[in-house]
């Protein structure tokens, strides 16, 4: 079949996917997917049909604006369309939009003015003479579904303007987040069913038959827009003061910028806004100022020139599986990887995604050339979420797992009540290159220029097939290597002999035990130091010798009371220290000078506290405002749950920001973070 043909179908099964969900999320008020989801589908019928414009059709979801009418309520012919706005997601569309705009206006001037993009239901009020008269849905923007009985009912909605005049004005209805969170917990008390998020229940609520129902769930609305007013106004800044002074809501957060380079600042600043406000919002609304600029540039068919929705990464997106390989892990764990189209996920280009396991993969019944919806887990690995089984052509592929290992042809097993397969030879390739990887890595020794691929050329140069292998290059070695020179080489020197001084915690790390993860790890060398007493002594020296000593005095039962070790990993670090190969490793590392630090912790409000950190901090890395918690005697875990205490959100916050709510879990702005650790 030529490519043509391929995208002939696959635009018309996104067409008809497109409508099915438009229809659930506008006129049902649910939805099966995210509205990221729907964005991302949208995104490829749009480059599809400019790639392929011959395949374009008047009813395609990208030539439409608004949604279905549900029929429930009379319809009513708007006096101005209600148009939507073009959608951009990166600084590199803004610039594009900005430099349209001004071939439109050459030699103007263009100021902007930017308002947050609340996530409710857009709605239009008629008034006559002052009185309100009616209110609309957007519809499909030339006709709207009379809601007037409900949106009366919504407190900060006059009836009665502060001036006598005819008007048409549109702007947002919305529920807060604490009010939603009331009406979802109502829902479950009566076995009803919940809404997905706060937009999604003020759109139900809007749409009641019962006006009682909507006067119980405390509505909002913010102004943003005139369409039909007696006085001309000049510029959109003009616009808000005038709603504000007719004695209608605007959100107060608007912002005249006379350069794109404020809009960006602007852009930049609304994430730490965001955690800050009352209710849900979901990008920026960028508007040209000029309403004389409104109309030198017009529309387009489907969206007006002048204004643009700039919207949050998505935290989910769809793409197409175009592989299924296996990957082999440090500990032997053979994981399913979905090679995928590249596709933009929170703020990075993502083109794999783990599918956990063999069982996973099954359930979720994933196959290569399927479509997917993928998330970052935990805000940092890409996982496949589910299937869109709507968009499958028949040509999909079902992947089966093998019977050896994929590098090193080993028998492979798994073990009782566990998901996942493993290499159970110990001589693997797979196993060793990422057993080293691991070794070498910040978290662990921070052997800075020994990355992935100067791990693999050292193996494959047959320098290296163990830690203390690494201990014993010299920098001819590394020249031996390709792209090598003296420079790089010795940096690498230094980088091996500066490694070989580190804190106990990143030691028992980097020896990759199963199950001991970088906060274990840290709970069982705080273990070790207070047993050998070196809590008591102020600079304390602690050998691999001694640590060596202090594990084989360990018993199964001991290793069990371990605070935060975890019952697995006691009987990992058992089994490991039972290993004489580990424990011989473990001398030739000392006999090659590696020296363990102990930090001495110190105690403070952190002590005895679990910390968990979503988004990008300003004035620190990831890394070291864990060190930090971790100086101070905290914890840092890698998920939220409900023994966390606190939850540190940075710019960008993922999921977990969403499972802290859920909890009750106490969250932390940067600034209130760092007081804390003062």
């Amino acid at each position: 079949m030529s490519e043509r043909e391929n995208a002939r179908i696959r635009i018309e099964k996104l067409k008809q996917k497109i409508k099915e969900l438009n229809y659930q999320y506008f006129v049902l008020d649910k939805s099966e997917v995210s509205e990221d989801v729907r964005d991302s589908l949208k995104k490829e019928l749009r480059a599809l049909e400019e790639k392929y414009p011959e395949f374009i059709t008047p009813d395609s979801p990208t030539q439409r604006v608004g949604s279905v009418l549900s029929g429930k309520f009379n319809k009513v012919a708007h006096i101005t369309p209600k148009k939507s706005l073009q959608d951009i997601f990166s600084r590199e569309e803004l610039y594009d939009w900005v430099e349209r705009i001004q071939k439109l206006v050459p030699g103007e001037k263009i100021n902007f003015v930017c308002e947050l993009k609340i996530d409710g239901l857009n709605i239009t009020l008629h008034y006559k003479k002052g009185k309100f008269i009616r209110a609309l849905t957007r519809g499909d923007g030339k006709e709207g579904e009379d809601v007037t009985h409900t949106v009366k009912t919504i407190e900060s909605i006059p009836m009665e303007l502060n001036e006598p005049v005819d008007l048409e004005i549109s702007g947002e209805v919305y529920i807060s987040k604490k009010t939603f969170e009331k009406i979802n917990q109502q829902q479950a008390a009566e076995n009803k069913e919940q809404f997905a998020n706060p937009r999604n229940a003020a759109a139900g609520t809007i749409r009641q038959l019962d006006p009682s129902v909507a006067a119980s769930r405390d509505l909002q609305a913010f102004f943003y827009e005139i369409g039909e007013y007696e006085f001309p106004l000049v510029t959109q800044e003009e616009t808000l003061r005038t709603i504000q002074r007719l004695g209608l809501r605007i959100n107060k957060h608007f912002k005249v910028c006379d350069s794109i380079k404020e809009v960006i600042e602007y852009i930049e600043n609304v994430p730490h806004l965001r955690e800050k406000l009352p209710y849900e919002i979901d990008g920026v609304v960028i508007k040209v100022n000029s309403k004389d600029q409104w109309r030198k540039m017009g529309f387009t068919a489907k969206a007006p020139r002048y204004a643009v929705a700039y919207k949050f990464q998505p935290k989910q997106a769809t793409s197409r599986i175009i592989d299924i390989v296996l990957q082999v892990g440090r500990t032997g764990v053979i994981t399913p990887v979905a090679v995928m189209e590249p596709v933009e996920v929170a703020g990075s280009t993502v083109s794999r995604a783990t599918l956990h396991n063999e069982d996973e993969m099954n359930k979720k019944d994933v196959r290569i050339g399927d479509t997917v919806i993928i998330q970052k887990a935990g805000d940092v690995i890409p996982e496949v979420v589910s299937v869109i089984k709507d968009l499958r052509t028949g040509k999909e592929k079902k992947f089966h797992f093998p019977n050896t290992c994929p590098v090193c042809g080993g028998p492979i097993s798994r073990e009782e009540g566990m998901a996942a397969y493993r290499c159970t030879n110990k001589n693997c390739f797979a196993i060793k290159k990422e057993s080293l990887i691991h070794f070498v890595s910040k978290d662990a020794m921070n052997i800075e220029g020994l990355g992935e691929k100067v791990v693999l050329q050292l193996l494959d140069a047959g320098l290296i097939s163990s830690p203390p292998d690494i201990f014993r290059l010299t920098r001819e070695d590394l020249m031996t290597l390709p792209l090598f020179k003296e420079k790089r080489a010795q940096n690498i020197i230094d980088s091996i002999e500066k490694a070989k001084n580190v804190s106990l915690d990143k030691f028992i790390y980097s020896l990759g035990i199963r199950y001991l993860g970088e906060q274990n790890s840290f709970d069982f060398a705080a273990y070790i130091s207070q047993k050998a007493g070196l809590n008591q002594t102020k600079n304390p020296t602690f050998s691999i010798l001694d640590l060596i000593h202090e594990f084989e005095k360990l018993t199964p039962e001991e290793l069990d009371l371990i605070e935060g070790v975890g019952e697995k990993a006691a009987q990992s670090i058992y089994n490991y220290i039972k290993n004489k190969k580990n424990i011989d490793m473990l001398r030739e590392l000392h006999n090659l000078g590696v020296r363990l630090i102990i930090k001495q912790q110190a105690h403070s409000p952190l002590t005895g506290k679990s910390f968990v950190i979503t988004g990008t901090l300003e004035t620190m890395s990831r890394d070291q405002a864990k060190d930090k918690i971790k100086s101070l005697g905290g914890r840092v875990l890698s998920a939220v749950t409900h023994d966390t205490d606190y939850l540190v959100v940075g710019v960008d916050p993922g999921s977990k920001l969403d499972k802290a709510k859920e909890l009750g879990i106490k969250t932390l702005t940067e600034d209130e973070f760092l007081k804390l650790l003062r």
